[in-house]
């Protein structure tokens, strides 16, 4: 099992923390409001501690569940303190129209923060195509991007110990298209599907 720091209080932290302290993860919650941190650590149950802001994360695997814009600036704000951990990006910067994204075509949050942590870290894209209450009910894909092989193998095992099936699209290069699936499960909600009931998938025709 992994011990997670997750860095925010809000619903993903939530959804992801819960399903962590089911899977048998140890998790850390770490947020700028430290009543907030303390209860989401409470309402987690299974030993969920809670770290002080801009402070070292105990875990190995560090979540940032931060809205898009605050992304950056908290690691760029944590510095040193992240040396060596697994950052996990789980953003998505949607435009004002929910149509687009908020940055130019040739980075990504997760590129962003990569230039931001130290040398040492290594950065993966992942959950950013799955709507929080799919990722709370459901057995959603988790698609995820990174450079590093190892640090991607440690998420892979997190995310297979939440009971989901993790699928490397490649290198951290294309976290880029997984913002741009954020944007298309957008735009299937309000047309093709109509709804907030589903995730993008894989389907495997048999051998």
């Amino acid at each position: 099992m992994s011990n997670i720091s997750i860095i925010g209080t809000g619903n993903m932290a939530r959804t992801i923390g819960t399903r962590a302290i089911a899977g048998g993860n140890t998790v850390e919650v770490m947020g700028r409001d430290q009543s907030k941190a303390a209860d989401l650590a409470k309402a987690l149950g299974g030993g969920a501690t809670t770290g002080e802001w801009g402070t070292a994360p105990a875990g190995d695997i560090v979540i940032v569940a931060l809205l898009y814009d605050g992304v950056v600036p908290a690691i760029a704000q944590y510095g040193d303190a992240l040396a060596g951990k697994v950052i996990v990006d789980i953003s998505n910067p949607f435009n004002s129209t929910f149509d687009g994204l908020a940055h130019r075509e040739e980075t990504s949050i997760a590129q962003e923060v990569a230039k931001a942590a130290p040398a040492s870290t290594s950065v993966v894209k992942a959950f950013n195509t799955i709507f929080r209450h799919v990722l709370e009910k459901g057995r959603p894909d988790v698609f995820i991007a990174g450079d590093n092989a190892q640090a991607k193998a440690r998420v892979e095992a997190f995310i297979e110990s939440l009971g989901l099936r993790p699928l490397d699209v490649g290198g951290l290069k294309m976290a880029h298209w997984l913002e741009g699936a954020g944007v298309v499960t957008v735009g299937l909600a309000n047309h093709g599907v109509g709804n907030l009931d589903f995730a993008l998938s894989i389907t495997e025709l048999p051998a």
